[in-house]
């Protein structure tokens, strides 16, 4: 550290009358000699003032002002200190800790607002049924939560779950209809457990990667939360939790969950219902604006 560094970690115990005699005379000599420490100087000097002019942020009730009093009456009384002493500390507080709390106060109001703004940015907390379909994907891949009936035909599992769920389960067959380019593979399905009754759990594999469908009826839960998207008049609730993307939303009766790791919101995933050639705009129109 040279010596125009020493002087400056000195300047606030200057500005607060800290030093004395000796120490604050030389300080005032390398002062009058030093343009780049005394404009370092009047820097600090200026924002002390402006920080000590500010109005508190709060200002406390006369209740509870007689109350605070009253404690204190109250307490027992503390360790006498030498006069000399007592004054330094008074002169201390009434200066640094004044300004250290200013600045305190002032942090924590930023902090509040951050805060606050991040709220208002992000959305509701996920929704049961969303929370539940990411819980059901995750012992599925965990090899917690083992398929039912194992088949790759939509029209098996369909089948399957009849009279199992108070529902109609019709899973679309583009692949199998069409002979195209097979983008994803059905796995396989079981039932699973939410609201005192049962959902249909459909699990899927496209790239590689695990898929969750998970169905069940508007009576038991509707879409909530998250960022909304309307597509055809749909509209899709977008959330991501514990790093998975989730899309529900509600149609002709049913609510569905659709849960995956792919890119951006997991519009990709969508295909396993919707991979017709016709539906490409459906999937571009999921894309936020």
């Amino acid at each position: 550290m040279n010596h125009c560094d020493e002087v400056r970690s000195r300047i606030p115990l200057y500005l607060d009358d800290e030093l004395h005699d000796r120490e604050a005379a030389e300080l005032e000599s390398h002062l009058a000699n030093c343009d780049a420490c005394r404009a370092f100087s009047e820097n600090e000097r200026s924002l002390q003032s402006a920080i000590r002019s500010a109005t508190p942020l709060y200002q406390p009730s006369a209740e509870l002002r007689d109350r605070i009093e009253s404690l204190l009456e109250e307490s027992s009384a503390p360790l006498a200190a030498p006069q000399r002493l007592r004054r330094r500390v008074e002169e201390t507080l009434s200066h640094r800790d004044r300004t250290w709390m200013l600045l305190a106060a002032a942090a924590i109001l930023v902090a509040g607002v951050l805060l606050l703004l991040r709220k208002e940015q992000r959305f509701e907390q996920p929704s049961d049924f969303a929370a539940m379909a990411v819980d059901t994907h995750l012992r599925r891949v965990r090899g917690q939560l083992p398929l039912e009936i194992a088949s790759e035909s939509a029209g098996d599992i369909s089948n399957w779950f009849v009279g199992k769920v108070p529902f109609e389960v019709k899973l679309p067959n583009y692949q199998e209809s069409s002979g195209q380019e097979r983008l994803y593979r059905i796995e396989g399905a079981r039932l699973v457990g939410f609201n005192h009754d049962y959902a249909a759990q459909v699990a899927y594999q496209m790239k590689r990667r695990p898929i969750t469908l998970v169905i069940t009826s508007n009576a038991v839960a509707m879409p909530s939360a998250g960022e909304r998207i309307v597509s055809r008049g749909l509209t899709f609730h977008y959330d991501s939790i514990n790093g998975l993307k989730v899309i529900t939303w509600a149609d002709r009766g049913l609510t569905y969950a659709l849960v995956s790791d792919l890119e951006e919101r997991g519009q990709q995933s969508c295909l396993v219902c919707h991979a017709g050639t016709k539906d490409r705009d459906f999937i571009e129109g999921l894309r936020p604006q």
